[in-house]
């Protein structure tokens, strides 16, 4: 199991490749008393080709997989198959971004986000 170290921060959206480039990996969702639990399915990536992007609200990972070209290489139109993987979803401020861990085993990124505490009322 390898831990994720690539996070950037950024205070606006980015868009700097076009959409078509990625695949929309499937994902599981699971609400915890006291986290957030992600699993997003990313398989050929490594933990050197995720990326995990925080804007405000959003959490935007990029996962690109290992592209190998083979000595006996032909054109087979697999290019849409082999596409890199981006994930973007709007969680809301109500985590902490900051203690973000993440995790890649199998093909499976495990990202697990801590809730805010709730401002105590005096």
């Amino acid at each position: 199991m390898h831990t994720i170290i690539h996070r950037v921060n950024h205070s606006h959206s980015p868009g700097t490749e076009p959409s078509q480039a990625f695949r929309s990996p499937h994902n599981d969702c699971l609400d915890q008393s006291s986290a957030l639990k992600l699993a997003i399915y990313v398989p050929g990536v490594e933990a050197s080709g995720v990326e995990i992007t925080t804007a405000g609200p959003d959490l935007i990972v990029t996962a690109r997989k290992t592209h190998h070209v083979r000595p006996n290489w032909q054109a087979l139109h697999l290019e849409r198959a082999q596409r890199d993987y981006q994930f973007k979803l709007r969680l809301g401020l109500g985590l902490n971004y900051g203690a973000l861990q993440a995790s890649v085993a199998r093909g499976v990124l495990t990202i697990v986000l801590p809730k805010s505490k709730p401002a105590r009322s005096s």
